[in-house]
């Protein structure tokens, strides 16, 4: 099977290549400011909030932003957000260009770049179905865009370990300002066809309800969206604490830290090309399920590698198994929620993944300065295999009662046909 099929759209390619030239600037920018705060600081505590800081809007504003992307235009939702983080990129780059900065000047822009991105994802993942005309591609396309995140993430951090060693930060917000307008101009060029909105009859409140009681009451959903939340809280924070290991762990420098997040990313490219090479009828609850106990272990053994190399391995097999898990969780939502609550439906998992993983840094970062780093990835790979066994054993609980309902359905039918 083609695994580049969702290209021969003509939206998609420009959405593919916005993407692909912005995110290696992104990605520098987050390795740069990383790198940044831990230089400044050397606190393990103070690169968990930033990352919070970051973060932390979307756990507040998701559900918000997510009805407010199904009432309004998505297009023009994406574009404005677009044009916000590129200026808060270029107000960064000027400020330490200039050296008028500090941990609050570089929170406080954090935080705005938060706000902003819990408008901006949803946008994007709701655009996402837009994008494709055959609706069977859907999933495919949304592997490649994680294989186009992941190669951005391999890349920008390889390219931002170069020049944090030789020109210094700034050039790295920079690059990031410069890449945004490449969305900009392909995001211009497209030729959609987006249903005319209707004038919403209700409040935003009411659409907020009827999104949070649409997600509850699935059974396939909100266990995902639960088990996506958990990972966020007590696994996924491992990744905030790379430069500790970088640094402090292996005794290394800007360049070593960058490659333990080119390593994160290349296993996460490696599962996003395995996710875009899937077929469209695949059990994505398994997928979600084996992936998990891959990231668990993996983040396990990165907490007791003995050397550099192998700790370097365990981080790209950590990636794999993390892409792998949120693409899966992300794939199913959208193509199992209705089209009316798509975007709110989408908010609850941006919610549970981003939304959460703020307040998972800032609690990982304190326990890591408290106890130790490796002591506290090794818990949270324990904690990640007890939540993948718990999803393990909802599933296959839900699937005997499925089971039972069929067989007393027969039963039923048996007996009624006996009778007449």
């Amino acid at each position: 099977m083609n695994i580049f099929r969702s290209l021969k759209y003509y939206n998609y390619r420009l959405f593919f290549t916005g993407q692909a030239i912005s995110l290696i600037g992104t990605w520098m920018q987050r390795v740069a400011i990383s790198w940044l705060i831990y230089r400044i600081t050397g606190s393990a505590f103070l690169l968990g909030a930033i990352t919070f800081l970051s973060l932390i809007p979307s756990l507040f504003l998701s559900p918000f932003a997510g009805s407010f992307v199904d009432r309004y235009n998505k297009y023009r939702v994406l574009m404005f957000t677009q044009v916000g983080l590129m200026l808060q990129a270029e107000i960064l780059a000027f400020m330490v260009w200039f050296q008028y900065y500090n941990v609050l000047w570089i929170g406080a822009l954090s935080l705005i770049q938060g706000v902003i991105n819990s408008f901006d994802v949803n946008a994007r993942q709701s655009l996402m179905i837009d994008l494709v005309d055959n609706k069977e591609d859907l999933p495919n396309a949304i592997a490649l865009n994680s294989t186009v995140f992941n190669s951005a993430r391999l890349v920008g951090p390889a390219l931002a370990g170069i020049i944090l060693s030789i020109l210094g930060e700034e050039v790295c917000f920079l690059i990031n300002f410069i890449s945004f307008i490449a969305v900009l101009v392909c995001l211009l060029l497209m030729k959609l066809k987006i249903k005319h909105e209707l004038k919403p009859t209700q409040n935003i409140w009411t659409d907020l309800q009827d999104g949070f009681q649409h997600v509850i009451a699935s059974r396939d959903i909100f266990p995902l969206i639960l088990t996506m939340a958990a990972s966020s809280l007590m696994i996924i924070p491992f990744t905030t604490l790379l430069p500790v290991f970088a640094k402090d762990i292996f005794s290394g420098d800007a360049t070593t830290f960058s490659w333990f997040e080119s390593a994160a990313g290349l296993g996460a490219l490696i599962g996003a090309i395995y996710m875009a090479r899937l077929m469209s009828k695949t059990n994505l609850n398994k997928v979600t399920i084996v992936s998990g106990f891959i990231l668990s272990f993996s983040v396990l053994a990165l907490a007791i590698s003995p050397s550099l190399l192998t700790a370097l391995i365990f981080t790209a097999s950590a990636g794999t198994g993390l892409m792998i898990q949120n693409s899966s969780i992300n794939t199913y939502i959208q193509t199992h929620s209705h089209p009316e609550m798509r975007g709110r439906t989408i908010s609850y998992y941006i919610m549970a993944n981003q939304g959460v993983l703020p307040l998972g840094s800032l609690l990982i970062g304190f326990l890591a300065h408290r106890w130790g780093t490796q002591t506290i990835v090794f818990i949270e790979g324990l904690a990640g295999l007890a939540i993948t066994v718990a999803l393990l054993l909802y599933k296959k609980n839900q699937l005997q009662n499925r089971f039972k309902a069929i067989q007393m359905k027969l039963r039923h039918r048996q007996r009624a046909a006996y009778y007449s």
